[in-house]
């Protein structure tokens, strides 16, 4: 029943997704399970195995007590009265007095005649007199005595093997041999080992020889190292023979001799023979023999390497070894004049390096040969020859004449990649500070954009005028916008601290139609919250956020939503559909990363417990996957199965932000030690491509979602780096990567460059928002 019953339980768990577009509606904690499965299983065995033995045993006590009530051992009528006979003999016997010990006490004599003893006729014929078996009371001498032993004496067991009995017992009466099963039986009780059993048996009796509890404990402590008697005290006190009290009156007079404090001679003597056979090496201290080995392996050995050498046959292309020039009149002793060095050129030649002197020596002049000094070079000298006849080459070879340039990959010229931005369109001019975050609506008409003032601002993309703006905050910044990805609405969210606001702006492009169905949409859930059907949180415990009207001031410029969180939130990513988006809050530890349902006004945390930091998060464009981004790795999660599916390893030190490509097979990943690195999924969980373009830190990085093969990085040096990424359709081909132009316009404030970038959805631009409170529009 147990592993039938686990594998129904592991069907019901893991079913099959119906279709790729939908999302687990409630997996509040459940990717954290996800790893846990394998130990819930585990468990579950455990309890359904405990269970199906308490059955067993349930079942075998009640056999048992079945059994006890259907036995034949009531006792009948009969029965009963004999009984009642012999407790009357039993009390009898009691009343017998022992006269002298060691001597059955004389019972009266019965009226009926009835006699303790029998007769019977022994081998000869003669009547022998046999007496009942004593059965000693407590008061006896023989209260511990053993059963009668076998008193064969000294003859071997195996005479009596062809005999039904093996001995005889005190009594002369024959000792039979036990009964002895087969071999079931004797596995049966090797099986059910009873208390004291040994699998030995008594030669003397043919039963089963058994431990009692004393011998059994002997054992033990026997086995334990611990004295086999307990009552013996290992630890006795101390008998003080002798007492540190000095008598007044010694036992003996007589002074100290001098032997006792002085050192022994004998002894100093043999010391200084050990002493000098250990430095005269006679005397080695010991050492394992492994050590030993080692020490004689490691001993150098010396081997001729041209023993076996045979000659050869010179090659055509041989180069024989230089030789060295003939001496010329400068090396002689006695050199003529003119090769004599004057003063002047002797001081120059000091005062050079010796690597820049021509000659290493100078020429001098002796009378005779006897007086020539050795030369003190002559080592060096010798080396050096040695090491120009290894180092020479001794096989002609051809120099291969190939260009470099030839043998790096063929990459198509930028022009023929067009188009791609260039230059510079609009510069959108308007916050106080840094701009941190720009977005371009789904329509591609409007740039929304939040910046350190605390403001949210709607731009005219071509135009560059400012059509509407909203003060979310006067104290903290606004960290990030986004744009709901559906046409059906023209809904922008923005986050400023822990709050995260939904709002529809004006705009030309915006019709009354459209504003209205926009407001129901961020109405809806208020609905679904009424009707009693949202998620609570559990008793006691702190919802994971809060949704509630921003206020009248807000909602009259058209902020409907506002949504309180538990910490910072830094990034803001939302599903295609629409209906959900996910933010970031890098400080945020278990709650870091939360889920939020639009039409439900719901807010779910994903991970009970997360491995490191997060930075980012962002769903699979077109399966139900969702990407999290720590400081150093990238983890997918299927949403349906709810399960974790991949572990991206860039090998970047810290992760700034990724973005997934739209044919989702390929994701690119930048970060704060200015790399960007090129993932594809499906062929490893390593970067296929590492690009290192700029000075600073990387932080931000998109693919274009319009169809082009374009994606972007912004850097914190104040440039963007445009490339041409081609993904082909056939799996055998790699990506093409081919960087095509970069982007300067934004200047360096406080070693901030570019914040943020997003591209058109439809049209080969893009919008980049600095640290010096511009936003450029390039084409």
């Amino acid at each position: 029943m147990g592993p039938k019953a686990i594998e129904k339980k592991r069907k019901v768990q893991d079913p099959e997704p119906e279709s790729d577009d939908e999302i687990a509606p409630d997996f509040d904690g459940a990717l954290s399970q996800s790893e846990d499965e394998f130990d819930s299983d585990f468990d579950d065995n455990e309890h359904e195995q405990d269970g199906e033995q308490e059955s067993g045993s349930e079942a075998s006590d009640d056999e048992d007590e079945e059994g006890s009530l259907l036995s034949d051992d009531i006792p009948s009528d009969t029965e009963g009265d004999k009984a009642m006979g012999k407790l009357v003999l039993e009390d009898e016997e009691e009343e017998l007095k022992i006269e002298i010990p060691g001597v059955d006490p004389k019972r009266p004599e019965k009226d009926d005649g009835e006699k303790n003893y029998r007769i019977e006729k022994d081998a000869n014929g003669n009547e022998r007199y046999v007496y009942d078996e004593i059965d000693p009371v407590y008061d006896s001498d023989d209260s511990d005595a053993q059963e009668a032993p076998n008193t064969i004496g000294n003859i071997p067991m195996s005479f009596y093997d062809s005999y039904p009995h093996i001995g005889y017992d005190i009594n002369g009466k024959k000792i039979m041999r036990p009964a002895t099963g087969d071999a079931l039986d004797a596995l049966l009780d090797s099986i059910e080992v009873p208390k004291g059993w040994t699998g030995l048996t008594d030669i003397h009796t043919g039963n089963p020889l058994n431990l009692n509890d004393d011998e059994l404990e002997l054992v033990r402590r026997v086995q334990m190292g611990m004295i086999p008697n307990e009552l013996e005290n290992p630890y006795p006190e101390t008998v003080e023979y002798f007492t540190g009290i000095e008598e007044k009156m010694p036992l003996s007079a007589a002074p100290e001799p001098k032997r006792r404090f002085l050192p022994s001679k004998n002894e100093a003597k043999k010391i200084m023979k050990l002493v000098r056979a250990i430095r005269e090496g006679r005397i080695l201290p010991y050492k394992p023999p492994e050590e030993r080995e080692k020490e004689e392996e490691e001993e150098e050995q010396y081997f001729d390497i041209w023993q076996d050498e045979v000659p050869q046959e010179v090659n055509p292309l041989h180069i024989p070894a230089p030789k060295l020039p003939p001496p010329g009149f400068d090396m002689s002793y006695n050199p003529p004049a003119e090769y004599l060095p004057t003063k002047e050129e002797r001081e120059e030649w000091e005062k050079l390096d010796p690597e820049e002197r021509e000659k290493e020596y100078l020429p001098q002049k002796y009378d005779s040969l006897r007086k020539v000094p050795g030369y003190g070079e002559v080592v060096k000298e010798r080396f050096e020859r040695c090491m120009d006849l290894y180092l020479a080459p001794r096989v002609r070879k051809n120099r291969l004449n190939i260009d470099p340039n030839s043998l790096l990959p063929k990459l198509p010229s930028p022009s023929e990649l067009k188009p791609f931005p260039t230059v510079a369109q609009t510069v959108f001019r308007g916050h106080d500070g840094r701009v941190r975050s720009v977005a371009i609506d789904p329509t591609g008409v409007a740039v929304a954009s939040g910046g350190d003032d605390g403001t949210v601002r709607v731009w005219e993309l071509l135009t560059g005028r400012q059509v509407w703006s909203v003060k979310l905050s006067s104290e903290e910044a606004v960290n990030t916008v986004r744009w709901r990805p559906a046409k059906d609405s023209f809904i922008l969210s923005a986050a400023v601290g822990e709050d995260i606001y939904l709002m529809v702006p004006t705009h030309a492009s915006v019709t009354p139609t459209l504003d209205q169905a926009s407001r129901d949409i961020l109405s809806a859930g208020f609905g679904y919250a009424t009707n009693g059907q949202q998620h609570g949180a559990a008793p006691g415990k702190e919802p994971p956020a809060k949704w509630a009207r921003p206020g009248a001031k807000l909602e009259d410029e058209g902020v409907l939503i506002r949504i309180t969180v538990r910490s910072t939130v830094k990034v803001i990513n939302w599903h295609r559909k629409g209906d959900h988006f996910a933010t970031v809050s890098p400080s945020g530890q278990r709650s870091s990363v939360a889920i939020h349902t639009l039409s439900k006004h719901l807010t779910q945390i994903p991970f009970r417990k997360l491995s490191g930091l997060a930075q980012t998060a962002s769903f699979h464009p077109l399966r139900p996957l969702f990407f999290v981004a720590t400081q150093r790795t990238i983890r997918c999660y299927d949403l349906q199965k709810l399960e974790l599916v991949k572990v991206v390893q860039p090998g970047a030190k810290w992760i700034s932000s990724f973005d997934i490509h739209p044919g989702g097979d390929n994701l690119i990943v930048g970060s704060y030690d200015k790399r960007l690195l090129w993932h594809d999924l499906d062929l490893s969980i390593r970067p296929y491509k590492t690009m290192r373009f700029h000075s600073e830190a990387v932080r931000q990085v998109k693919y274009h979602k319009g169809g082009l093969p374009l994606f972007a990085d912004a850097s914190d040096d104040g440039t963007l780096q445009i490339f041409h990424g081609k993904v082909p359709n056939d799996q055998l081909e790699n990506p093409t990567i081919v960087p095509v132009k970069v982007l300067k316009g934004h200047k360096v404030v406080n070693k901030l460059g570019v914040l943020d970038m997003d591209w058109h959805p439809r049209e080969p631009w893009c919008v980049s928002a600095g640290a010096d409170g511009t936003i450029r529009l390039w084409m």
